[in-house]
C-alpha cells in the first residue's frame, strides 16, 4: 500500500464526488427513464466514448477474450452487477436507508479482504471505520442522532447489502488480479483499454438487466433536453473517470483503504443537493467531513 499523498488522495475523492453527483442526477430523471435501461445507456454511451482511446484494442480483441475469466468477473460485479442491484434497491428501499447501507462500505473491504485474501484488519483499520461511519451516521441524522431510531429496514435493503458486497469484491479484484491480468502477464494496456477490457463484459449485463426490466415491466422512455445531459454527465463524469480514478487509486492505496474515502459520497451528494435546491450546508455536513477525514488519516497511518 501506498503511501496518502496528495495526488492519491484527489483520485479516491473524484470518485465519490462524481458518484454523489450521478445519485442526485439519477433522482431528477428517475420518472422519465427507468433504472435498468439507464444504466444500460450509461455504460454504452461510455463504450462509445471511450472506443477511439481504446482503438488497439478492440482492433485485436483476442487479447481481452483469452483472458475473459477474469474480465467477466469485473465487468459483471462492478458495471452490471453493483449498479443494478442499487437502482433495484431503490425501487423498494429509501435513499435515506441506501445511504446508510453505503456507509458500512469500509466494514465489507475489511472483511472481504480477510477472508478471501488472508490481509489481517489493524487495529488503526477498526478506529477509522468508526470514526468514518460516525461522520456518515451524523449525515444521515441532519444533526439530531435521533433520527437514526426512526430508520426502518425493507427487503430491498438487503438488494444494497448484496451490492456493497460485490463492490467490495470488484475492487478487490483490482488491485489482486487473478491469472492473465497480473503485472507482468497481462498485455501492455493503458488506462482506456484496461478500462474497455471490462467494459466489453459490463455491457452485456447491463443491456441483459435492461432487457429483463423492459419484458417484466415496460416503459417508454420520455427524451428531453435535460434526459441526455444527464446522460452524458453519467457516461463520462461517474463512468470514466470515476471508474478510471477508483482502479488507480485502489492500485496504488488498497482496497480498505480506499473504501475510506466512499463514505465521502454522502457528504457530498448532501452538499450537491442542498446547492440545488438554494440551502447552505449545514453545520453537520462540515463535522462530518471532518470525521470522515480524521479516519482516513487514522486508517492510512502506520
Amino acid at each position: 500500500m501506498s503511501q496518502l499523498t496528495p495526488r492519491l488522495a484527489l483520485l479516491l475523492t473524484l470518485p465519490p464526488l462524481l458518484w454523489a453527483g450521478n445519485a442526485v442526477v439519477g433522482r431528477v430523471v428517475r420518472h422519465d427513464i427507468p433504472p435498468m435501461t439507464l444504466n444500460a445507456l450509461r455504460w454504452g454511451l461510455a463504450f462509445v466514448l471511450l472506443a477511439p482511446l481504446a482503438r488497439r484494442l478492440l482492433l485485436n480483441p483476442r487479447e481481452a477474450w483469452t483472458r475473459w475469466r477474469g474480465l467477466a468477473w469485473l465487468g459483471f460485479l462492478g458495471m452490471g452487477c453493483y449498479n443494478a442491484l442499487q437502482y433495484l434497491a431503490l425501487h423498494t428501499s429509501s435513499p435515506l436507508n441506501v445511504t446508510l447501507i453505503t456507509a458500512s462500505m469500509p466494514v465489507w473491504m475489511l472483511g472481504v479482504g480477510a477472508v478471501f485474501y488472508e490481509v489481517k484488519p489493524t487495529h488503526r483499520q477498526f478506529a477509522g471505520a468508526a470514526l468514518s461511519l460516525l461522520g456518515v451516521a451524523l449525515v444521515i441524522a441532519r444533526g439530531d442522532p435521533a433520527a437514526l431510531l426512526a430508520v426502518r429496514f425493507v427487503p430491498g435493503d438487503l438488494l444494497m447489502l448484496l451490492a456493497i458486497f460485490t463492490w467490495a469484491i470488484y475492487s478487490w479484484m483490482l488491485a489482486r488480479p487473478g491469472p492473465g491480468l497480473r503485472a507482468g502477464e497481462k498485455p501492455d494496456w493503458n488506462w482506456a483499454e484496461a478500462l474497455m477490457a471490462q467494459l466489453m463484459f459490463g455491457v452485456v449485463f447491463s443491456n441483459m438487466s435492461a432487457g429483463v426490466e423492459q419484458a417484466l415491466a415496460p416503459a417508454a422512455i420520455q427524451w428531453s433536453p435535460a434526459l441526455l445531459a444527464a446522460l452524458v454527465y453519467v457516461a463520462v463524469g461517474p463512468s470514466l473517470i470515476a471508474y478510471r480514478c477508483w482502479g488507480l487509486g485502489v492500485s496504488q492505496a488498497g482496497p480498505a483503504l480506499a473504501g475510506f474515502f466512499v463514505n465521502l459520497t454522502p457528504v457530498f451528494a448532501a452538499i450537491i443537493s442542498a446547492a440545488l435546491l438554494g440551502e447552505a450546508p449545514a453545520w453537520y455536513h462540515g463535522t462530518a467531513f471532518l470525521l470522515i477525514a480524521a479516519g482516513i488519516v487514522v486508517s492510512s497511518r502506520g
